[in-house]
């Protein structure tokens, strides 16, 4: 499995293609919102020769979802998200314009996950782990045979997601990371929704707000 990551719009966000050997591919947080940006990933998709399954959203918090609809009407693929992820995603039209976001594109989920459904593309399966505290409906992507983890914004290197958006919890967000995340192998990578990848163990002992520290 092949993880490409891009770092799309004024906030910095990790847009993410992951596909196998057969090149069907799912995208993930596609944050594309300027036309060089849509292009660059455009760019990637054709080079190498991919065809696109599914569109998924970790979650629908403005900087993960502007290029939303420009996947969609791209490729023809399904949007799916977690249903309680619903209210951020209808707000974003409304928000945008004060994020500086004024040409942002609204489209509709086609479907929804839940925790522990599957994503299968091509000869691969992500398995679908909720993830609350940072968003109400946030979810990550977790093969463990391959020991990767597409975490969105849930843990960073050294940090955490912010919990001060609407659906957003403190203690809930802690919770996730603590019993949900920190139950994969120590050398599990962590693919982020912003800044550096990092790994389970290392956050385990260094992350100063979930770490060994803080216990």
């Amino acid at each position: 499995m092949t993880i490409k990551q891009f770092v799309f719009n004024a906030l910095s966000e990790n847009t993410y293609i992951v596909f196998d050997e057969t090149r069907e591919c799912i995208i993930i947080d596609p944050g594309c919102y300027e036309a060089d940006e849509k292009n660059e990933l455009k760019q990637y998709i054709a080079e190498n020769d991919l065809k696109v399954k599914l569109l998924i959203n970790t979650h629908c918090h403005i900087d993960h979802i502007l290029g939303n609809n420009f996947i969609k009407n791209e490729y023809g693929v399904k949007l799916v998200v977690h249903k309680k992820e619903l209210d951020n995603l209808k707000a974003t039209k409304f928000v945008a314009p004060i994020y500086g976001f004024p040409a942002y594109e609204h489209c509709d989920p086609d479907a929804y996950i839940e925790d522990g459904d599957k994503i299968e593309f091509g000869n691969s399966t992500l398995d679908v782990l909720y993830l609350p505290g940072h968003a109400a409906g946030h979810i990550a992507f977790v093969n463990e045979k391959e020991n990767i983890c597409i975490a969105g914004d849930v843990l960073f290197k050294e940090s955490i997601g912010r919990t001060d958006l609407p659906g957003g919890d403190h203690n809930t967000l802690i919770d996730s990371i603590k019993n949900q995340l920190f139950k994969f192998p120590d050398s599990m990578t962590v693919y982020c929704g912003h800044g550096p990848n990092t790994n389970i163990g290392y956050e385990k002992q260094y992350n100063p707000f979930c770490g060994e520290a803080t216990n």
